[in-house]
């Protein structure tokens, strides 16, 4: 998969939602750079998914069934906000 330029994935961050919206920014600006290829790849993948299902995953109300879009749920969550 190739990667996307920074400025596409802030783009693809930006969703209909603004619970996702405050997830996704600040781990975009603070923590994507510093993700593996692979890990940035994962990331792009989730973004990938729809604003419903990456809520009900983000809330806790539902369980990803992909282990690796899992562990970035994981991943995402643990990031504080400045």
């Amino acid at each position: 998969m190739e990667l996307m330029n920074i400025a596409r994935v802030r783009w693809a961050c930006r969703r209909g939602m603004l619970e996702l919206d405050v997830l996704f920014q600040p781990f975009v600006e603070h923590e994507y750079q510093h993700l593996s290829d692979a890990d940035k790849a994962l990331f792009i993948r989730l973004l990938e998914g729809e604003d419903p299902e990456l809520f009900a995953w983000f809330m806790g109300h539902e369980t990803c069934p992909d282990p690796e879009l899992a562990r970035m749920v994981v991943q995402v969550r643990g990031r504080e906000a400045p």
